[in-house]
């Protein structure tokens, strides 16, 4: 019996339409349109059609998208500039800063500058505070996303066992809070865990955000488990041609055969991270204006 496959495109295209039909509620009932400002510096090939994919998506969702281009020899402290021109701008609610930057700017002093309230990738030292402390806040996109898919896809989470693979701040640690929060017994491993395979077999929901194409085997995951693929790592294609093809952190043929439910990659969790982004949006809109969604 193969896993079911959460299909996380499907889901996302759900989550646009709700959020769009909401924004529409807002135009019309408070004449408040949600705006969010995407920073682009350079021209590094892959940041610019993940940049013009949230544009796009902002949009269609009828919220209104302030883009800002910046010539890769910007400096540091004309960024910073840009920022706080956003931060002080009431028609822009959620701001981001797409990374990587050029090597003259120091990437951990841009997200701080950024106003907590506005911002929406969820980085800033004050939301990950919330988080971990159970205050409101915005949350980073990808963690979030897949806290919906799972919670679409068993209900309620409360006693479930989890494991995440990887320990990042834009993934491990944050994951560990949601799934807390849902209040699961949580254990993040990482690459040194010791035994690494039987802290996996344990899991019934296994998160893989370790970053290594295929790293997780088919038989490191306990039949049935629930098993969410954060990992996007371009392998050769096996034809010889030259071609590459997207993978996830988790050997998927094998997986497939064990699991209960399974995202893919690609159109599992990617196309949450910027329905995500779109929501907390909406909601950083709203607490701006003093409205209830």
């Amino acid at each position: 019996m193969t896993a079911d496959i959460i299909d996380g495109k499907a889901f996302a295209e759900g989550l646009r339409g709700r959020i769009a039909e909401q924004v529409s509620a807002l135009k019309a009932k408070h004449g408040v349109t949600p705006g969010l400002a995407a920073v682009l510096v350079g021209e590094d090939p892959a940041s610019q059609v993940y940049v013009r994919n949230k544009e796009k998506q902002t949009v269609e969702c009828g919220m209104a998208s302030v883009g800002r281009k910046l010539s890769a020899e910007t400096t540091q402290e004309e960024l910073l500039a840009v920022v706080n021109e956003l931060n002080n701008d009431p028609a822009v609610h959620g701001i981001l800063v797409q990374l990587p930057l050029p090597d003259q700017i120091n990437s951990p002093a841009i997200i701080p500058a950024i106003l907590p309230e506005k911002d929406v990738d969820g980085f800033h030292p004050v939301n990950v505070g919330a988080l971990a402390s159970g205050e409101p806040g915005l949350v980073p996109c990808t963690p979030l996303g897949c806290t919906m898919l799972l919670k679409d896809r068993l209900g309620d989470l409360s006693g479930a066992n989890a494991v995440i693979v990887g320990r990042s701040n834009i993934v491990g640690k944050p994951m560990a809070h949601l799934l807390l929060a849902e209040n699961c017994t949580v254990t993040i491993a990482h690459s040194r865990t010791r035994d690494l395979p039987d802290v996996c077999r344990g899991a019934d929901i296994l998160v893989a955000a370790v970053g290594r194409p295929q790293m997780i085997k088919g038989d490191w995951i306990k039949p049935d488990a629930t098993v969410i693929d954060v990992g996007i790592n371009r392998v050769p294609r096996e034809d010889g041609s030259g071609k590459h093809r997207l993978v996830g952190d988790v050997d998927f043929d094998e997986a497939v055969e064990v699991a209960g439910a399974i995202t893919p990659v690609p159109g599992g969790v990617g196309p949450m991270t910027i329905a995500c982004l779109l929501q907390n949006t909406l909601s950083a809109c709203a607490r701006q204006n003093g409205i209830a969604l």
